[in-house]
């Protein structure tokens, strides 16, 4: 698993917070894989594991990853304990079991992604078909980009093997490469705003493809998907833009004990600020919502915090 690096934020034992309730797994070590340092996942991530440490007591780490599918090998593999993924691949790992003794479930559903085709603002690419034998990113190996991209382009009959000159290029290197005219074009699932994207926008004025009518041809295929719009102004984009909008939950496996479980749901669903402050993605999490985890089932553990919260 390439470029993967892991930032020990809690070394040693750590004794039980105030916030922390007897039986909620403190103590308990906890690896969360996060995505690229450029992306939402890694900003919620590095807040999610400092309020995990402080308030319940848990040894937490963060790892990078390639994104959603590179998350699922680590949950399967045991090297993370929790992991960010899109549902469309948490989904589908969800029904292939990775591993049949380590099933996905979920604690939260978190924030939704946009799905972002990105062209500098002078290009002539002004729908997907435009694409067509260009140079455009498609998402690193092992990330849920690379999941939902050739999905989208086969609505228009393109196929990264022959329609257009794919790389397979992580965020970061997806806007070294838009900035030095090394590709055309470049697909990014993230929240809006992404700040790399955002500090991109900044030096190379930028355009969202619009994707009304591949949205309705996606959805008959994949019902996971929804559609949603980014706001004019967002990167500096002169108007609304429709695209593809996918939902993304915060997996463990049925191997995490239930006290672990509903205690990590528990400090999240309690320091909901931690995550706002940390990224504006983070006021999407709502206790009232994050329940909705479908079609990944609910962790038994994260079922008895949800048991517990006052009605609203």
């Amino acid at each position: 698993m390439v470029g993967r690096r892991a930032v020990l934020l809690g070394a040693g034992a750590l004794t039980l917070g105030t916030a922390a309730c007897a039986g909620d797994g403190a103590g308990a070590p906890v690896a969360l894989a996060s995505g690229t340092p450029a992306g939402v996942y890694h900003r919620l991530g590095a807040a999610l594991v400092d309020v995990w440490r402080s308030d319940l007591g848990a040894r937490t780490t963060l790892l990078d990853s390639q994104g959603s599918v590179d998350n699922v090998g680590m949950l399967a593999s045991g090297l993370a304990d929790v992991a960010f993924c899109a549902l469309d691949v948490a989904a589908d790992g969800a029904v292939d079991g990775a591993r049949p003794d380590r099933p996905l479930q979920a604690l939260a559903r978190m924030h939704d992604d946009a799905i972002h085709v990105v062209v500098p603002a002078s290009s002539d690419v002004r729908r997907l078909a435009d694409l067509r034998g260009r140079r455009v990113s498609v998402g690193a190996p092992n990330s849920g980009v690379l999941v939902i991209a050739p999905r989208l382009l086969a609505t228009v009959g393109l196929f990264p093997e022959t329609g257009l000159t794919a790389v397979q290029l992580g965020l970061g290197e997806s806007i070294a490469a838009l900035r030095a005219g090394r590709i055309d074009a470049f697909f990014w699932s993230g929240g809006v705003p992404t700040a790399g994207v955002e500090d991109l926008a900044r030096s190379v004025p930028l355009r969202l493809l619009d994707l009304t009518v591949e949205v309705d041809a996606l959805r008959r295929a994949y019902p996971v998907y929804d559609v949603t719009t980014v706001p004019a102004r967002t990167y500096g984009i002169g108007d609304p833009v429709t695209t593809v909008a996918v939902r993304n939950v915060l997996l463990v496996t049925a191997a995490m004990s239930a006290p672990t479980a509903r205690g990590l749901t528990r400090v999240l669903l309690d320091r909901v600020d931690a995550l706002v402050a940390a990224d504006p993605a983070g006021r999407a999490v709502d206790p009232r919502t994050a329940i909705g985890t479908q079609p990944v089932a609910l962790h038994a553990g994260a079922a008895e915090a949800y048991r517990a919260l006052k009605p609203y």
